[in-house]
């Protein structure tokens, strides 16, 4: 196998966009993120599979069904609630409000809706229960150590710099 093709022990460094089903940027990762592919790093498994066998320069696309990204949608994060009871400073779509559960957990909630006096509150992941689409560049390649094999990541934080 050529030393800047992906394939199992290889570091890979990627950028990356998530996006939702209707193709909106959900997520973005324009500094190069790096793994060791085939090590476990826990890259979503149809990323890592797309990704096998290309080079720097190639684009891949890759659907991540909710059981392997995202995770379902848990009912029990989600809030409806009169308006009137809610503060007037996140009485609108897309605000974030941070309340904390009956464990004491602290948990972050958005306002997903609000109709007919209700507001409705969701601290679940925005894609949960979605198909989200992962779209990476492949920005290097090289043959991982034995410690990168190891723990699942490159040693560096980004592909080595040109002098």
């Amino acid at each position: 196998m050529s030393n800047d093709v992906i394939g199992h022990g290889k570091v890979v460094f990627i950028t990356y966009s998530v996006l939702g089903e209707e193709g909106q940027i959900m997520g973005q990762q324009d500094m190069p993120t790096g793994y060791v592919h085939g090590a476990g790093s826990g890259l979503f498994e149809s990323v890592e599979r797309a990704l096998e066998g290309r080079q720097p320069g190639d684009r891949v696309e890759a659907q991540v069904p909710p059981e392997e990204g995202f995770g379902a949608s848990d009912p029990s994060l989600v809030i409806v609630e009169e308006i009137d009871n809610v503060p007037p400073t996140i009485r609108y779509v897309g605000a974030e409000a941070e309340l904390r559960n009956d464990a004491g957990d602290t948990l972050t909630f958005r306002v997903v809706s609000i109709a007919d006096g209700k507001i409705t509150l969701d601290a679940n992941h925005p894609l949960a229960g979605r198909t989200a689409t992962v779209a990476a560049t492949v920005v290097s390649v090289r043959n991982a150590t034995a410690e990168e094999m190891r723990t699942g990541f490159p040693a560096e934080q980004g592909p080595p710099t040109l002098h």
